[in-house]
């Protein structure tokens, strides 16, 4: 693993558009925002050339022009990379990302959400670099608090210490209507309850933190951008700790999910899982809901876990350094991450 580079008090970010550009309300208005609020904590923002495109249909422009925009921000003399938005197809612009080049650079900190697992994920399984996976740009046009501040901290090395938060946001799909105010504050009002397995006993254990989005794991599986098993090897010997949400997937397809990656190979070594709330929190699908649709995969591993924890696309959500060595535990209904080798 790569000694981390840090973002520097009045150093530079370099924002980027791999698979959503902003190009429409609320995320447009959100990141102009963002963008004086980073300029105004001193920091230099360089802004990629896809961030405000949409050409398109389900990224800010093809793979070809999405790719270029990430190797020239590494190229860049920037500090950190950004991503402005979540996404669809972004896997897409795999091909074209040149691993070998970056793999040979100095650590960059790339930061993203959601789609931007694609890169937070294989950035770390090929390059052994470290990632975030933590707010998106537009989330910085709100007052630091929660889950922008602890990233931002995190991006800074300011803190080692992460801890969950007491209330998240149930109705988050509406909160990007278009004609609503777009930078309302979000209304965080529904209390959190973390679900622990097996139940009674908290949740404390070591190891190396892997995951990111399930929709995008389960398509990066078995392609040849998959280089888990040479990760998981490397690394065997401090055991991990997975990290996983959920977008599209009903309670269904989580489980057919977690089958793929467990029958993969992907979770030998696991010492436990933190898994975060579904965008389709407690629905159910043949009366199943995610619940038991994890609960079906995982127990049979003998591991410990966790079930809606603060993390996904409920915010607010706990930033989780990809490839880093941490301590995680639960207490009194709060979980608690405590990283060790940043």
């Amino acid at each position: 693993m790569k000694k981390n580079n840090f973002l520097k008090e009045n150093g530079k970010i370099s924002l980027v558009a791999p698979s959503f550009g902003c190009t429409t309300e609320p995320y447009k208005t959100r990141l102009d925002k963002a963008i004086d609020n980073l300029k105004n904590m001193g920091f230099k923002v360089e802004i990629g050339p896809n961030c405000y495109l949409a050409k398109d249909k389900t990224r800010s422009n093809k793979p070809l022009p999405c790719a270029k925009e990430i190797m020239e921000a590494f190229r860049s003399d920037s500090d950190c990379i950004i991503s402005v938005g979540g996404g669809e197809t972004m896997i897409e612009i795999l091909p074209y990302i040149n691993f070998d080049e970056i793999m040979k650079m100095k650590h960059k900190f790339f930061m993203g959400f959601s789609d931007n697992t694609n890169l937070t994920y294989t950035l770390t399984t090929i390059c052994d670099f470290m990632t975030i996976y933590g707010v998106n740009a537009p989330c910085f046009a709100f007052s630091l608090k929660e889950d922008n501040k602890d990233s931002l901290h995190l991006l800074m090395g300011k803190t080692k210490k992460i801890k969950g938060y007491t209330h998240f946001n149930l109705d988050y799909k509406n909160e990007f209507d278009p004609a609503l105010e777009p930078l309302r504050e979000i209304n965080f009002d529904e209390e959190k309850i973390l679900k622990l397995y097996p139940k009674n006993k908290n949740f404390d254990i070591e190891g190396r933190l892997l995951g990111g989005c399930l929709d995008c794991l389960v398509n990066l599986c078995g392609t040849r951008f998959d280089k888990t098993n040479d990760y998981l090897e490397k690394y065997k010997k401090d055991g991990f700790i997975w990290f996983l949400e959920s977008c599209d997937l009903d309670a269904i397809s989580i489980e057919r999910a977690l089958f793929q990656l467990r029958e993969a190979g992907w979770f030998k070594y696991v010492k436990g899982f933190i898994f975060g709330r579904p965008l389709h929190y407690k629905e159910k699908v043949f009366n199943e809901d995610h619940y038991e649709a994890i609960r079906k995969i995982i127990t049979p591993l003998k591991v410990p876990f966790v079930i809606d924890a603060d993390l996904g696309h409920l915010p607010p959500s706990m930033p989780f350094v990809t490839g880093a060595k941490a301590k995680i535990h639960t207490k009194k209904g709060n979980i608690f991450i405590e990283y060790l080798d940043l």
